[in-house]
């Protein structure tokens, strides 16, 4: 295949332009308290130091929204200028004030209005869903006039995990579903003539997020809508397997052209994020050719891919990378790499990590673990790790690691278990999308959540 960026329009946000010709951004997001203005500044200085070109903050109320203000100031005294993007949930005023301080706001169409799911279904008349659609204008068209006049662009961030009950009953969990919830607010945004727009849809599941992003892109050809795409895995974990992960899903698009600017998530410090991104922008290309050379070579319903790289790393990205979209359209169910080196395990394992991130193969536990961020509670990376530590071995199981409840109950529909966060200390735990116990001390639930995957293996 011939590499070719997808066309897009340009979106300015503060001293960069994303889409159009301009070169694929690489973004990451802060994971301390908002309110902790040095905390943030030293973070982002971490972010941006290592290349990150636009660092996100959780903006969960008011307060946090305003103290945006305080972090610019400190990040621009001390001589940086990188885009500051505040992340809004549940509460659409504060994205009223975001929009002052900072040179972008990510909205959620499925709580900016619509209550936080509780995957309850819900009857419409036509009637009826359309002034459900006026109460989406009454909040957003005032957002979008604060925007134009302090120079705000904003994304609109979907995610899968959040999807609104609204959507949900009428569409069901459904690519078409998820696409509709952001053409939504798209087709506002039209109407409005607000165009510094960039678009996000996620998922912790490659296929379900490549398949909505490509669905997306017809949708917006359709309707004359050209805006730029953010990319990115949510939930990918950390380690080995959160990178091939992101690369399986991220790289499958960025090698049709699709993409604008992308993070990363890791279950880490953000700024590991960020040499990750670079490499996958860094590699479209070859992978481009590499994906085209591994469909060729497909026999037996098996990927033959021949890579030459010497850097353990960078050869585990570019491989998932190549394959990504082969193995997500099931173009093949088998993958061999280098078979001259067959003699090396670490290949067959990578083979079977990039089947199992496309979701074709099971060979190992599944762990879906957000990166955090300023509403994450609880020492994330440290529960990670013990729960690996306990669980590793339950091959095929898929367990949830959620910082908060934004996206932790809509994700564990895609999990046997989930560990949420539910307020500070408190943890709340799941089996697939029914909470099964609420707020139970930090310091018990992890052992309460083996209590209870043990009790049903039993």
């Amino acid at each position: 295949m011939t590499y070719q960026r997808r066309e897009s329009s340009v979106t300015h946000v503060g001293n960069i332009a994303i889409g159009g010709d301009n070169p694929i951004r690489i973004q990451s997001m802060a994971t301390v308290d908002t309110n902790d203005t040095e905390g943030c500044v030293a973070q982002a200085k971490r972010i941006i130091d290592a290349g990150g070109e636009l660092v996100r903050f959780t903006t969960q109320g008011t307060r946090e929204a305003e103290n945006m203000k305080n972090i610019s100031a400190r990040l621009k005294g001390d001589g940086y200028d990188t885009p500051l993007v505040a992340d809004v949930h549940f509460t659409a005023h504060v994205a009223d004030v975001a929009a002052l301080y900072c040179e972008k706001v990510r909205i959620n169409p499925g709580n900016y209005v619509d209550p936080g799911r509780v995957f309850k279904h819900l009857e419409y008349t036509d009637e009826e869903y359309a002034e459900e659609l006026k109460k989406i204008e009454a909040k957003l068209i005032p957002f979008l006039n604060i925007c134009k006049e302090h120079h705000t662009a904003i994304r609109i961030g979907v995610n899968h995990g959040s999807l609104s009950d609204r959507i949900m009953s009428r569409y069901g969990d459904t690519p078409e579903g998820i696409v509709e919830s952001c053409m939504e607010f798209l087709r506002i945004c039209k109407r409005e003539d607000f165009n510094d727009i960039v678009i996000s849809i996620k998922a912790s599941n490659t296929v379900v997020m490549v398949t909505t992003v490509r669905l997306l892109v017809k949708t917006m050809d359709k309707e004359n809508m050209h805006y730029p795409l953010h990319l990115g895995v949510t939930e990918a974990g950390e380690g080995e397997d959160g990178r091939i992960k992101s690369a399986v899903g991220i790289g499958a698009l960025l090698t049709e052209g699709i993409g604008d600017t992308i993070r990363v998530s890791l279950s880490e410090e953000p700024e590991c994020e960020i040499p990750v991104a670079r490499q996958l922008v860094d590699s479209i290309q070859e992978c481009a050719r590499l994906r085209a050379d591994a469909e060729a070579s497909i026999k037996d319903d098996t990927i033959t891919l021949n890579i030459d790289e010497s850097d353990w790393e960078t050869l585990q990205l570019k491989a998932a990378m190549a394959v990504g979209a082969l193995l997500i359209d099931r173009k093949a169910t088998k993958l061999v790499i280098n078979p001259g080196s067959s003699d090396d395990p670490r290949l067959t394992s990578l083979s079977d990590a990039i089947l199992q991130a496309a979701r074709i193969k099971f060979t190992k536990t599944e762990y879906i673990s957000c990166p955090g961020c300023g509403r994450t509670l609880y020492n994330l990376q440290e529960t990670i790790a013990r729960i690996k530590a306990a669980t590793s071995h339950l091959v095929g199981l898929k367990i949830g690691i959620m910082g908060c409840i934004v996206n932790g109950p809509g994700e564990m529909a895609d999990a046997d278990y989930g560990y949420v966060g539910a307020g500070r200390g408190k943890i709340s735990l799941y089996k697939q999308k029914v909470c099964v116990e609420k707020n139970i001390p930090e310091e018990e639930a992890v052992d309460k959540l083996l209590e209870l995957i043990n009790k049903d293996l039993a």
